[in-house]
């Protein structure tokens, strides 16, 4: 999947998208200011940025080699590691809260992932995660016009989390308790098209994999058809996520 991307791209591609979310996660987990706080597939550092920015003490783990890379030059002070969220490197009990966003759909298996997260969480701390609602997320304007020529595609709507309640049936399987989930979103604005569209063509992610399988023609059909879909821009994309937290 396409994540060994340079940081500029997958930030061109989903910042604009996971730095206001980060806010809205944020106060949804109840984490602040001299919370030690473990960000869990921390890509280039959208969540980070927000937890540093409200007082939290950091440390950071991800599995794409130039996403640490990035985030070891924009945060030097901050424990950076490669890992994976199913082999957590710390020591039990190590945080007060683990926070995953936009994470736990591509986890290899979100059961055990989450139960890492809770196992290097202190007793009493907060284990969280959000994913982006598979039709209203931040993508959805983006597979409505994949399926318009291709009513097979596999989105996104069925990866882990995506759906309502999942989160819950993930987070109540590791061990967690008190869990609560909640919708949670965003409002961003696109100024042109371009701006909307240039980034899917990075190889980011699912729908990078998708448009760069695409041909010439292919891509430029889809092109077309996502513009007859969001029109030239201004557009605003109101992007929802599921949400969920517990206890430890």
């Amino acid at each position: 999947m396409g994540f060994i991307v340079p940081p500029d791209a997958y930030t061109r591609f989903m910042g604009r998208y996971a730095a206001p979310l980060a806010e809205v996660f944020v106060a949804f987990t109840g984490v602040g200011a001299d919370d030690d706080v473990l960000d869990v597939g921390c890509g280039p550092g959208a969540l980070t940025a927000h937890l540093l920015a409200v007082g939290a003490h950091v440390a950071a783990i991800d599995p794409s080699p130039p996403f640490i890379d990035g985030i070891r030059e924009r945060f030097p002070d901050i424990d950076a590691r490669l890992g994976t969220a199913e082999e957590l490197p710390y020591d039990t009990a190590s945080f007060d809260a683990a926070l995953a966003q936009l994470v736990v759909h591509f986890m290899t298996d979100p059961v055990v992932g989450v139960r890492q997260m809770a196992r290097v969480t202190r007793r009493g701390g907060t284990v969280a995660a959000c994913v982006w609602d598979g039709p209203t997320g931040a993508l959805g304007p983006f597979w409505d016009a994949v399926h318009l020529g291709d009513p097979e595609a596999k989105d996104e709507a069925l990866l882990s989390g995506a759906r309502a309640g999942h989160l819950t049936e993930i987070f109540e399987a590791a061990g967690l308790r008190e869990v609560k989930e909640a919708p949670i979103s965003v409002d961003v604005v696109h100024p042109t098209f371009e701006e909307w569209w240039e980034p899917y063509t990075y190889g980011v992610g699912p729908a990078g994999d998708y448009v760069q399988k695409l041909d010439g023609d292919g891509r430029a059909r889809l092109e077309s058809a996502a513009r007859d879909h969001l029109g030239s821009g201004p557009f605003t994309v109101t992007a929802t996520a599921w949400a969920a937290r517990g206890t430890v």
